[in-house]
């Protein structure tokens, strides 16, 4: 079992990307001078958790968005980097949809005091009125959203920042106490 975990370990370790493979990229190049210090790099508790948070608060932002909130947001806490970057892909397609639906219960609840708000419907698409209506849509379903996105951005970082670090906690107990009996 332990042989399983060391393995397992080696292996993200091995898979998680180094300074200068993600620098290479075109996208991120730009950037490369500003992640030279090594807090960026260094793995321990406190960047862990902290990096997960991030992760967890930037993977919210429209898609093509979340790598560079993420990194932006890594810069200015000073946490581990690929981490980061790593934990904004909990949401994808088959995510977003489930995510932003509760991010407009919890932002239709704070606004309207009113949990379990239906979601205004979607208006037919007819050439005629699709801009009028649609716009009518956007500002009903874009209000609770606006507000509920950060809030439940807010709610999945301190909970990824804190089962990080109480995890973490919890495995150095477990090998402090199987050390100590052997």
């Amino acid at each position: 079992m332990r042989n399983k975990k060391a393995k397992w370990i080696r292996h993200i370790k091995y898979k998680m990307p180094t300074q200068a493979s993600l620098f290479a990229s075109p996208w991120f190049k730009p950037f490369a001078r500003w992640f030279d210090r090594p807090y960026f790099w260094q793995l321990n508790r406190e960047r862990a958790a902290s990096a997960v948070a991030v992760g967890m608060f930037c993977g919210l932002m429209p898609g093509p968005t979340q790598f560079f909130t993420a990194l932006i947001v890594a810069y200015l806490v000073r946490t581990h980097l690929p981490l980061a970057l790593l934990t904004t892909l909990y949401t994808n397609p088959l995510t977003y949809v489930p995510l932003y639906y509760c991010a407009y219960e919890i932002g239709s609840g704070l606004m309207y005091g009113q949990w379990g708000v239906e979601m205004p419907a979607l208006p037919a698409l007819t050439i005629g009125h699709l801009g009028s209506e649609l716009w009518q849509w956007v500002i009903q379903f874009g209000k609770p959203l606006l507000v509920g996105v950060p809030v439940l951005g807010m709610i999945l970082a301190t909970l990824g920042y804190f089962l990080v670090w109480n995890g973490w906690n919890w495995v150095a107990y477990r090998k402090t106490h199987r050390n100590i009996r052997n």
